[in-house]
């Protein structure tokens, strides 16, 4: 099954929890000051450290047999940053989507029901909307990231914590040149904006009626629960394109999170029961974790999406 007909045919996709977040807590590796977590897989120990996490993600999804996405680790890999580092001879967004696949493809059977995003960033900090490039600038900037990712064979193409919306028009232009299905997932607060104040729900229509083909789907991330939830009560017509959610454990704000020194997170059964609840009020799809969330998050996740196959056998 494609991409696109699996994010139809599920009512639950789960997807990773947090991975540069984890290894940037971590005493043991230190992340590329360019690039991040995209340089890990060309040494030998955190590579090896890299693949323990993503396959702790997938070990649950195989585990209760849930269709599940898993990202490439390229958010900060596009080509301005690659030239600043000593890996800017190699094929780096390739290189880690091969990485993935070849970790996917050890799962036999259970590897059908896995599918790999290319990921991508903005330019400049995902925090402050002031360094975000216009559409013009960013469909030129980013294409040639989107299109490496393309060309080495992701199942689709997304772009995670966007606080813009000029950035985010000029990105899906450039992700609809390629072919490939695609998601934008944006940075909001508890009115529904982006961090520039544009309504999501202006920017999503926007959007939408400008390229062919539109976005598969659009999702939220860096965000709690809560503030995603309070988002759509006021603002419901959302649920018809927002399908998904890379939660945070902690509900401050992304000032209040940018630079924190210590992780703030909550106990991982009630951050399940939290996305629960956007799944059974909403029907929110695709459900994972961002900020301080580890694979205790997604196995609880997980075990409420068992919750809601008992629950729907009863009826």
């Amino acid at each position: 099954m494609k991409f696109e007909e699996a994010v139809k045919y599920y009512s639950f996709i789960l997807t990773e929890g947090s991975v540069v977040e984890r290894i940037r807590r971590s005493l043991n590796f230190k992340l590329d000051e360019h690039i991040a977590n995209s340089a890990l897989i060309y040494n030998p120990g955190s590579k090896t450290y890299l693949e323990i996490i993503y396959r702790q993600y997938l070990n649950i999804g195989q585990k209760h047999n849930l269709p599940m996405i898993i990202l490439t680790p390229t958010w900060r890999a596009n080509k301005e940053r690659l030239i600043k580092t000593g890996f800017a001879g190699r094929n780096v967004n390739r290189d880690n989507f091969l990485f993935l696949d070849e970790i996917r493809k050890s799962y036999g059977e259970y590897a059908e029901k896995v599918f790999i995003g290319g990921l991508i960033g903005c330019k400049g900090d995902a925090y402050n909307p002031d360094e975000a490039l216009s559409r013009e600038d960013a469909e030129e900037f980013h294409s040639y990231q989107l299109r490496t990712l393309a060309n080495a064979g992701v199942d689709f193409l997304i772009a995670s914590t966007l606080p813009a919306v000029s950035e985010a028009e000029g990105i899906a232009e450039a992700m609809s040149k390629t072919g490939l299905p695609y998601i934008l997932s944006f940075i909001i607060r508890v009115n529904s904006n982006l961090l520039d104040g544009t309504p999501l729900i202006k920017v999503i229509n926007k959007i939408d009626s400008s390229f062919i083909p539109d976005p598969t789907c659009y999702m939220v991330n860096c965000i709690h629960p809560t503030i995603f939830q309070t988002a759509i009560e006021n603002n419901p017509q959302l649920i018809k394109r927002v399908w998904g959610i890379q939660a945070n454990t902690s509900c401050k704000s992304p000032e209040e999170l940018d630079g924190a020194g210590e992780l703030d997170a909550e106990e991982p059964e009630i951050f399940a029961n939290e996305l629960y609840n956007l799944h059974s009020k909403f029907g929110i799809k695709i459900l994972g974790g961002c900020c301080g969330t580890d694979e205790r998050h997604i196995e609880q996740l997980a075990i409420k999406s068992l919750q809601l196959s008992l629950d729907e056998e009863k009826y």
